[in-house]
This record gives structure tokens, C-alpha cells and sequence, in this order.
């Protein structure tokens, strides 16, 4: 049986944790972990995390770190699991997940990432719409953005131990550099056609509290790993800019054929 682990960042996010905590619980899959990697919240967090300490499958800490992408690294570190994969403090896993992301690993050994599709919900987990995505596309996700949902995304253990972890100097945009990254080094993506997880939206979610950090990193990304027709850092991002019309269009098509 493949054992899946899971790594949940968490600060401050007290009114949502035992949604996550739950979401894996309730799993109908037995050879899972779950790591929690908590900041020292100073909010009702630890009392929730500890009222769950009797489940066997729940390890955690509470110490210091350098944010989101630190901790998330910590928690790859200690991971026994054969894939892993992180799961945002208010976000949570939908019924089966588990049992669909081992099968497909199973059946596709040569695959590095796995990733389906996301359900944005509400703070009091109302269905909002489901992200639809579609087969893996390295222009897409470069120049269109990062459309893949880092809630439904799972990583092949050899990932990890190859010692490709989160660049620590992204705060926002960590995914989206970490996919490219992964991509880049030849790590094989695959879509399955299936929600796994809910993303929670609400005004505290980072790329809402700061847009202009989330441009300054996708710009970021763009130039260290896209293409370079001019020296011209301001040129450049706006020939990246357009880009981003063509890979719009791919996208909308690549959505028509997966459905």
C-alpha cells in the first residue's frame, strides 16, 4: 500500500484547522500520517490541534519559523510517506481523495506529480464553483499562471529525497515556482479528471492581502525561467505579458478536450 503524508503550515488559523485535521482523519485509507507545522499561534490553534492528539496518524510541532514555505519544508523533511503533498491550515481534503491519489500513483510509477481538480468554498464551507483544470501544459502554467491547485497536488516521495524542496524566498508564489521548477528538472506531471480537495476563499488568503508581492513574484518567475528576447527587464515583462493572451487561449482549449 503506497502511505501518503501530509503536511499542513498553520498560524493563527484556529476557526479552520479541524476542518483539515478532520478532512484527513476521515480518509477511507489507513496508511497515511499527517504532520502538522505550527508558528506558535497565538489563537485557539493549539488547544484545537491537541483536542485531536489520540489520533495515531497525527504528528506536530510548534516552533518558530520563516513563514509558510519554511514550514511547509520542515514538514517534507520528517514525511515517511511515499507521496506527500501540503494542505493549507483552511482548506481540506474531499472523501476518497486518498484512495484515487494511490491508485494513480500506482498505476503510473514514472509520475512525479499528480494534481485534480479544487472546489473554492466559502468560510463557512458553502460550495462556491469547482476549479476545472485540465493535462499538464509547461506554457500554460509559465506564462498563463499557475493553474494548478497546490491543495490537489500530490508529489512522488523521490521528489523530496532528491532535496527539491520550496524556495523559502517566496511568500506567495511558492507553488507556482516550485511547479515550474519540478517541470524544468523533468519531473513528469498528470491531471485526473477529479475534485479532491476544497480551497477556502476569504479575505485573509494571502494573494488577496497582497497583490502587489503576488505580481512582483510572478514577474519573478517569468524571467528566470521563460524565454529572453531583450536585456530589458521592463521590455521583457511586457513581452511576457503578452504571452499571456496566446496561453489563455491554450488553456481554454486544453479545458474543452479534458472534459
Amino acid at each position: 500500500m503506497v502511505k501518503i503524508s501530509i503536511v499542513t503550515p498553520s498560524y493563527n488559523q484556529g476557526q479552520f484547522i479541524a476542518d483539515a485535521i478532520e478532512s484527513v482523519s476521515n480518509q477511507d485509507y489507513s496508511d497515511k500520517e499527517h504532520i502538522i507545522v505550527d508558528a506558535m499561534s497565538t489563537d485557539e490553534t493549539l488547544d484545537v490541534i491537541k483536542s485531536y492528539a489520540h489520533l495515531p496518524h497525527l504528528r506536530w510541532v510548534s516552533e518558530p519559523d520563516n513563514g509558510q514555505s519554511d514550514a511547509i519544508n520542515k514538514g517534507f523533511k520528517m514525511a515517511t510517506g511515499d507521496v506527500v503533498a501540503w494542505l493549507n491550515a483552511d482548506d481540506y481534503y474531499l472523501s476518497k481523495t486518498f484512495s484515487r491519489i494511490a491508485d494513480a500513483f500506482t498505476q503510473n510509477p514514472d509520475i512525479g506529480i499528480i494534481y485534480g481538480d479544487a472546489m473554492m468554498v466559502n468560510q463557512k464551507k458553502k460550495a462556491l464553483r469547482v476549479k476545472k483544470d485540465h493535462s499538464f501544459d509547461y506554457g500554460v502554467l509559465l506564462y498563463y499562471g499557475c493553474y494548478i491547485q497546490s491543495t490537489a497536488t500530490f508529489f512522488s516521495r523521490e521528489i523530496i529525497d532528491a532535496n527539491h524542496l520550496i524556495d523559502p524566498s517566496y511568500k506567495i508564489c511558492m507553488d507556482y515556482e516550485y511547479f515550474v521548477r519540478l517541470s524544468k528538472l523533468g519531473y513528469r506531471f498528470q491531471y485526473i479528471p477529479e475534485t479532491l480537495a476544497a480551497f477556502r476563499w476569504h479575505d485573509t488568503n494571502f494573494s488577496v492581502l497582497y497583490p502587489q508581492r503576488r505580481r512582483e513574484e510572478t514577474v519573478k518567475i517569468k524571467h528566470q525561467y521563460g524565454y529572453k528576447i531583450t536585456k530589458n527587464y521592463q521590455l521583457q515583462t511586457f513581452l511576457h505579458d503578452l504571452t499571456y493572451f496566446f496561453f489563455l487561449s491554450k488553456r481554454q482549449i486544453l479545458k474543452k478536450l479534458s472534459i
